[in-house]
């Protein structure tokens, strides 16, 4: 098997390590494609649940084995490889749910190529990425029909044919999920073993993946097999997974965190994965799943911690909640947990099972980590980009590997530098290990601005410590250097602010003082205003009396700040930022600049 050796040696080395945060190194098998992966956890797990779905809105979940999952990959494989999509790129678009995950490990199980889209882009958007990468097939959800539909008319690049997850029936170039599963069975069932046997070359292009910047500008990421094989055993070196383990699935599958960190890991440790069928749906599905993971945006976590203060201060029972949370606090210094005796009503909201949470994909407020963490439930967070598949660090769960403000401990097999350090040891984050990307697609230009001698110049700025835990300070591309040469960081500013409770978000950025051409610092800010009213009361309906409180807390920010990084001037405004589809503030927009 191609790359099988390079795995073992891998795996091999890794054991022998004596480096102390190779943590969880006993079951380390060595993986070299995503479907040997797959076949050995068939084997190890069969009878385990590998994923549960809701197939109907008013059904339970629906357990299905990794026994099942193997046979359908097969099945699924065989049909398409019967109607000539080897070697051809395949999208896949649609909600969270088993037809997605089963749509992936096929096509990267000796297909071809897989695309994976966001399902919050326009029309208008897909269709470009579609004819950009080549798509021979898109597998898709029902509410995409019609879209890709008019592009298979239309004669969009090199689109053959359709697949709906959900359809009843296959007609035209549409065909049924479910049509094709069947008819590959019954090949599989006649001795039909051209997808069975087809050779995967971990060295190739597996993923093209399309990030979704601030910028509005999006690059194919080339990840190969050997990349994702890497990824998802180095990931369990500094997090546990167990095979009793129940990840809970929200963040979009076309995100590589989700991906592969709550997805290709989780078959690879024999854990199962709940889907969740929509955010409306996310108390209810909780409840029932009972899951003990929970990856997902800081965002997400900061609404329940929001939603489960309300509903506390509503029961008038905010005193006796502060002080069991500082009480598991400092229980939790001396290696002690009472969050089982005096938290479990609240942590019922997670279905009473939830053991980790891991945040990641943005920036996360120390207060949310810590508010999770008193709760007694594990809150980390981690650090990636989707050019290095994505995780590149970790914070390890147990307490005496935390770090406050650090966005984690640098993977194991990796290299971290710091490119032309200022006098802070500030500088530009560059990374080399088994898990970074082949290039762009179709861009030699940006590959090699982006890949040097092996390292990948991450455009992120921060300091690595003597441990090896990263730093995170901002980008390079929005510092702003003041007239005297200093550098001011956006994030930093930001991250005061939104420790504030009466600030939502804010966006800290520059602009030119006509005077004499200094960059004057202002933060568009927006107020959460479920806590202003709390504290102004009936004041909170004057937008000035909002104005004031706002200016309050930004003038206690500056105070200790020294004056080239004080902040100038404030705007408020009360509606969100636009963003990207994930989730992150784009900074080059000029509404996000303006007021309401």
């Amino acid at each position: 098997m191609k790359g099988y050796d390079e795995a073992l040696e891998l795996v091999n080395k890794i054991k022998r390590s004596r480096d102390k945060y190779d943590l969880y190194k006993e079951e380390l098998r060595p993986v070299a494609n995503l479907k040997q992966m797959l076949e050995e956890s068939a084997e190890l797990f069969a009878n385990r649940p590998c994923f549960w779905q809701k197939f109907k809105k008013n059904e339970p979940f629906t357990p299905i084995t990794y026994s099942k999952v193997l046979r359908d990959v097969n099945s699924l494989g065989t049909a398409l490889l019967s109607r000539g999509m080897g070697d051809k790129k395949i999208a896949v678009i649609g909600e969270n749910c088993y037809y997605w995950a089963l749509s992936y490990l096929t096509v990267t199980g000796g297909v071809g190529v897989v695309v994976p889209l966001d399902k919050e882009l326009s029309a208008s958007e897909l269709r470009q990425l579609v004819e950009q990468s080549g798509v021979s097939c898109v597998i898709m959800g029902s509410k995409f029909r019609k879209m890709f539909r008019e592009m298979l008319d239309d004669g969009v690049g090199k689109l053959e044919f359709l697949v709906d997850f959900w359809a009843d029936r296959s007609e035209d170039n549409i065909f049924a999920l479910t049509d094709l599963l069947t008819e590959g069975s019954n090949l599989l069932d006649m001795g039909d073993r051209r997808y069975l046997d087809r050779e995967i070359d971990p060295e190739e292009m597996g993923v093209l993946l399309f990030t979704s910047g601030t910028t509005g500008v999006s690059k194919g990421v080339m990840l190969s097999q050997k990349n994702l094989c890497a990824e998802i055993m180095l990931d369990p070196l500094l997090i546990k997974y167990t095979k009793d383990d129940i990840f809970f699935s929200v963040l979009p599958l076309h995100h590589t965190y989700e991906c592969t960190c709550g997805f290709l890991v989780s078959v690879y440790r024999g854990s199962s994965i709940g889907y969740c069928q929509g955010l409306k749906y996310i108390q209810k599905d909780l409840a029932e799943l009972k899951p003990t993971i929970f990856c997902g945006v800081p965002l997400i976590f900061e609404s329940f911690r929001k939603s489960i203060l309300k509903n506390v201060r509503k029961q008038g029972k905010e005193r006796m909640f502060n002080i069991a949370m500082r009480l598991n606090r400092a229980a939790g210094k001396v290696n002690l947990d009472f969050s089982d005796i005096l938290l479990s009503k609240v942590r019922e909201v997670f279905g009473g099972r939830l053991r980790l949470i891991v945040m990641g994909g943005a920036p996360v407020k120390p207060e949310i980590l810590d508010f999770y963490n008193d709760l007694g439930i594990t809150a980390i967070q981690g650090y990636g980009l989707t050019e290095c598949s994505p995780l590149v660090a970790a914070i390890p769960p147990e307490r005496k590997y935390f770090r406050k403000g650090s966005a984690g401990h640098i993977l194991s097999q990796m290299e971290v530098r710091i490119l032309d350090p200022n006098e802070e040891g500030i500088g530009e984050i560059i990374l080399k290990g088994p898990n970074v990307m082949m290039g762009y697609y179709n861009d030699p230009e940006a590959t090699g601005a982006a890949l040097i001698d092996g390292w990948f110049h991450t455009g992120d700025l921060g300091y690595v410590d003597s441990e090896g835990y990263i730093y995170i300070t901002g980008r390079s591309k929005n510092v702003i250097i003041t007239k005297n040469g200093k550098n001011v960081y956006p994030e930093e500013l930001e991250n005061y602010l939104d420790e504030s409770i009466f600030i939502s978000e804010s966006m800290v950025w520059a602009d030119t003082d006509d005077g004499d051409n200094d960059s004057v610092i202002i933060a568009t800010i927006r107020p959460d205003m479920e806590e202003v009213e709390n504290y102004l009361g009936e004041d909170a309906k004057d937008p000035e009396a909002v104005r004031a409180l706002i200016q309050s807390e930004v003038d206690r920010i500056n105070d200790p700040q020294p004056l080239f990084k004080k902040i100038a001037r404030v705007i408020i405004r009360n509606e969100e930022f636009e963003k990207s589809t994930t989730h992150k503030i784009k900074r080059h927009a000029e509404d996000n600049k303006r007021t309401e």
